[in-house]
């Protein structure tokens, strides 16, 4: 997967109550194969769950940095089931 295009986001600044929604708007803001990656102070587990309860199956989540003072994950957007579907080659035949 490409992940050309990755924008980097500091978790520790963001008002606590204002980060999932920073991090799901710019994921929704994403096309696939590009990425975000996240900096935090602490494992967002809590984030992920969230992220497959609204996208499952359109994301890639790898851990870069496994604290313990730091964390850095990942997070690669797929492309959607529908967007394959439109694709030239679904069905196994290609336009060419």
């Amino acid at each position: 997967m490409s992940t050309s295009a990755v924008t980097e986001i500091d978790v520790r600044t963001i008002e606590p109550r204002e980060r999932h929604a920073q991090i799901f708007g710019r994921f929704d803001a994403l096309h696939a194969g590009e990425a975000l990656q996240i900096v935090n102070d602490h494992d967002p587990v809590p984030l992920r769950y969230q992220l497959e309860s609204r996208a499952a199956g359109q994301f890639q989540w790898a851990y870069l940095q496994s604290g313990p003072d730091l964390w850095r994950v990942l997070i690669s957007k797929l492309e959607s089931k529908a967007e394959a579907e439109d694709s030239c080659c679904s069905g196994g035949a290609c336009c060419g």
